[in-house]
C-alpha cells in the first residue's frame, strides 16, 4: 500500500496514476470515479487526458494526481500538481489492453522501485498489426515477461472476458483491480461509494468492481497448459456428423495422419460453411493425395491442410455479404455497444465496390460479355466507389442478403474460375517441387500466405505470389531462396523489397 502522507514527512509528494484506455472502454468514467472518491475523502485531485487517435484509433492517456489536504497548511489553496506523467515518477499504471501496458513500459512510466502495473491480458489489434502483409501481431508473452520485470507489483488478467461474464463495462473491472491492488489509501467501501454516487448502471458496475477486486488479489501466473497441449499428439476427432455423408467425411479425416487431422477438420468445417459438402470433400481428396506421397512427420500435408482451406475459402462479394448479414454478428455488435433489448442499434457498413468485384460475381459468360462491351462497363461503373450503407434499413439489408444468397451459383462465377485456375497451378507447382526437393515443396506451399483479403489487397498479394512462382521455372531454385523471397514480399506493400531480392 502507498505510504500515508503526514505532516512529519520530509518530502510529501502526490500519488500519481496513469490510465491507458481505448475508445469505448470507459477511461473517462474511471477517471471521474477516482477524482470524485479522492475529493470526497479530503484529498486534492487533478486529472488530464491526452487523446491518441493517430496512435491506436482512440487510445487515450489519462493522468491523475491526488494529494492529501492534511499535508497542506493553507487547505483552501491547492498544491501545484503536474499536468502530465514523468518517466520514473508514476505510482500506478493501468492498461485496458496488453500492448498499452507495453507502451507504458517503453515510455518508462513503469519502474521496479515504485510502480504497480495493472493490465488486461487480452489483445485489441493495432492498425499497424492489421495492416501487416503477413503476421504482424505483437508478441504477448514478451510483453508479459517485460512487465513482470519492469514493475514493482504486477496485476494481470483478462479484463475483457471478465467484463463480458459480469455484463459490465471494462472500466468497472479496472476500478476494482485498482482497489484490489491496495495501492491507494482508501477502503473498498470508499471505492464502492464512488460508483453509487454516480448513479449510473450501479448494479452492473458494482458487480464488475467486485470481480476486478477479486482478480487483482490473485497472483499472476503464466498458463503453460497451451504449450503442453501443443506437445501432445492429436488423436481421432469426435466431431458432429448428423448425416451419413458427413459421417463418411469425418471418417476420411480421421484416416489422415495424426499431424494433419486438426487442420483438416477445421478446414473441412470452414469449407462446409463456405460452400457445401461436395466442396469440403474435394478439399479432403487433395489432402489424401498429398498424404500418400508424404513422409513422417507429414509437414507438407500439414501445411497444405492449412493453406489450401484458406485459398478455397477466398473472399468474394458473396462471402462478405454473408458475414455482414449473419445474426451472430448482429448479436455480437449489440453486446459490444451494451445495447438493451428495446434499443435500436444502427449498423453502418463502409463499402467500396470495384468493377472487378461486380464482374467477378457474374457467371463467366456474362462477365466476358460485360468486359467486351464499353457500354456495359460504363453502366456497371456507376455502382462502384466508396459508400455508406445502413444495414438496419430493410432495403440495405435485403441487398446484402440477396448477395449472400448467390452462394448456389458461386461455382459458375468468373471469380471462382479465376481463383481455382490459380489454385490448380499452385498445386501443380507443389507436386513438381516435391518430385525434386521435399523442403522446396513445403516452402512453395507456404507461399499461399501471401494471398489474402479482396480488392487491391488481394491483387497485391496474388501479384507477389505469381512473381515467386515464376522463379520456379528458372530451375535450381532452393527452399531457402523461396523462403527469402516470401519474406521480402511481406516486407512492404509496394513490392520494392521483393524486386530487390529477385534482382539480387
Amino acid at each position: 500500500m502507498t505510504d500515508k502522507m503526514t505532516m512529519t514527512d520530509k518530502a510529501i509528494r502526490p500519488t500519481t496514476l496513469v490510465i491507458s484506455a481505448l475508445g469505448g472502454q470507459g477511461g473517462g468514467v474511471l477517471t471521474n470515479w477516482l477524482v470524485n472518491m479522492a475529493e470526497k475523502n479530503d484529498y486534492f485531485a487533478q486529472s488530464t487526458s491526452v487523446p491518441g487517435v493517430a496512435q491506436r484509433t482512440g487510445a487515450t492517456i489519462y493522468y491523475l494526481e491526488i494529494f492529501p489536504r492534511s499535508a497542506v497548511k493553507e487547505q483552501n489553496i491547492p498544491p501545484v500538481m503536474a499536468l502530465m506523467p514523468m518517466a520514473g515518477d508514476v505510482d500506478i499504471v493501468v492498461a485496458a489492453e496488453l500492448m498499452e501496458a507495453g507502451r507504458a513500459i517503453q515510455r518508462q512510466f513503469v519502474t521496479p522501485s515504485k510502480t504497480t502495473l495493472i493490465t488486461s491480458t487480452h489483445r485489441v489489434f493495432s492498425i499497424s498489426e492489421k495492416m501487416a502483409l503477413g503476421d504482424g501481431t505483437g508478441d504477448s508473452q514478451m510483453v508479459l515477461k517485460a512487465a513482470q520485470q519492469a514493475a514493482r507489483n504486477f496485476v494481470a488478467f483478462d479484463m475483457e472476458s471478465l467484463a463480458a461474464d459480469m455484463g459490465c463495462v471494462i472500466s468497472s473491472i479496472m476500478f476494482g483491480a485498482i482497489a484490489g491492488s491496495k495501492r491507494l489509501p482508501f477502503s473498498r467501501e470508499k471505492f464502492e461509494d464512488a460508483i453509487r454516487a454516480e448513479g449510473k448502471m450501479v448494479e452492473a458496475n458494482l458487480r464488475g468492481f467486485a470481480a476486478g477486486y477479486l482478480a487483482a488479489e490473485t497472483p499472476y501466473s503464466e498458463d503453460r497448459s497451451g504449450a503442453e497441449e501443443a506437445d501432445a499428439a492429436f488423436g481421432p476427432i469426435a466431431g458432429k456428423a448428423n448425416t451419413p455423408e458427413t459421417k463418411a467425411l469425418l471418417a476420411r479425416i480421421n484416416a489422415l495422419p495424426d499431424a494433419v487431422r486438426e487442420f483438416a477438420y477445421a478446414g473441412a468445417q470452414k469449407l462446409l460453411d463456405y460452400q457445401d459438402l461436395a466442396y469440403a470433400e474435394a478439399y479432403i481428396t487433395e489432402l489424401e493425395a498429398f498424404a500418400v506421397q508424404d513422409k513422417i512427420p507429414f509437414t507438407l500435408t500439414h501445411e497444405m491442410a492449412r493453406y489450401l482451406a484458406l485459398w478455397m475459402a477466398f473472399d468474394d462479394t458473396i462471402k462478405v455479404a454473408d458475414i455482414k448479414t449473419r445474426s451472430e454478428r448482429v448479436r455480437k455488435y449489440r453486446q459490444e455497444v451494451r445495447a438493451e433489448k428495446d434499443q435500436i442499434v444502427h449498423m453502418v457498413e463502409f463499402m467500396h465496390p470495384r468493377l472487378e468485384e461486380i464482374i467477378g460475381t457474374m457467371p463467366v459468360a456474362m462477365a466476358n460479355m460485360v468486359q467486351k462491351s464499353a457500354f456495359l462497363t460504363r453502366f456497371f461503373t456507376k455502382f462502384t466507389g466508396p459508400r455508406m450503407s445502413d444495414t438496419t434499413k430493410v432495403s440495405s439489408f435485403l441487398m446484402l442478403y440477396f448477395m449472400a444468397s448467390l452462394r448456389f451459383m458461386r461455382r459458375k462465377t468468373l471469380r471462382y474460375a479465376q481463383e481455382h485456375a490459380e489454385i490448380a497451378d499452385w498445386l501443380a507447382n507443389v507436386r513438381q517441387a516435391l518430385s525434386k526437393d521435399y523442403d522446396l515443396a513445403v516452402e512453395v506451399t507456404r507461399c499461399q500466405r501471401l494471398i489474402k483479403g479482396y480488392g487491391e489487397t488481394h491483387e497485391r498479394g496474388l501479384g507477389n505470389f505469381k512473381t515467386i512462382m515464376a522463379t520456379l521455372a528458372q530451375g535450381k531454385v532452393t527452399a531457402d531462396r523461396v523462403r527469402d523471397l516470401r519474406a521480402a514480399a511481406l516486407a512492404d506493400e509496394d513490392g520494392k523489397a521483393l524486386k530487390k531480392a529477385i534482382a539480387a
